[in-house]
């Protein structure tokens, strides 16, 4: 009988050093989210409108043909930064979402022309589906083209994820969040705060394997 209580003692030690384990990893995933999230948030605030060769516009939705309010505000974005001679070019990236679709950058140069930026003055991708992707097939063809520097456009709350990216793949490039952004209230914004920590997070995880 004592046999077995010191067995069931040992067992209870070892459950509950587990659950101690288990709540402290939990503790610091908690803390290491709200410091991410933090330092996303403050990023949000930063502008960096230098002249440069070109801006990378990120992709987003694309409905009936026509970019999304949030797509819409990047791209206003940029054409704002063309128009005050910050850029010469325009790179819009995002492909399909399915192949009846149009590709999110050709919505968006369809877009700019009618806003007119000459056709000359606007680059293309259309094989990007993420955002590390857009910057990579933006970097392609901005090399291709002979430019070297660029402002990086996205919503406030995308763009530190988006510059690290652009960092890590050796961009020359700054930021210039987009001011008018669809993502103005509290409660748009604390879904998109909560998804870029999860994603950057990821990336970072992940990153030791690419």
């Amino acid at each position: 009988m004592t046999r077995l209580m010191q067995l069931r003692k040992a067992g209870n030690r070892r459950k509950r050093i587990l659950l101690r384990v288990l709540l402290g990893l939990i503790a610091i995933m908690l803390v290491y989210s709200i410091n991410v999230g933090y330092t996303i948030w403050k990023y949000a605030g930063r502008t960096v409108n230098i002249p440069s060769d070109a801006a990378i516009v990120l992709g987003a939705a694309v409905w009936a043909g026509k970019p999304s309010p949030v797509f819409q505000g990047r791209i206003d974005h940029a054409l704002w930064l063309y128009d005050q001679q910050y850029v010469d070019k325009l790179i819009f990236t995002g492909g399909r979402g399915s192949e009846d679709e149009v590709a999110e950058s050709e919505a968006a140069k369809q877009y700019a022309i009618e806003h007119g930026v000459p056709e000359r003055d606007i680059l293309v991708e259309t094989s990007s589906v993420i955002t590390e992707q857009n910057l990579y097939y933006a970097n392609k063809i901005g090399d291709a083209a002979g430019l070297s520097s660029y402002l990086i456009v996205s919503d406030p709350l995308h763009m530190k994820r988006a510059m690290v990216m652009a960092e890590d793949m050796g961009l020359e490039a700054n930021p210039s969040p987009a001011s008018r952004s669809a993502y103005q209230s509290v409660r748009s914004k604390l879904p998109f705060l909560c998804r870029e920590v999860f994603y950057y997070i990821g990336y970072h995880l992940t990153k030791p394997f690419r």
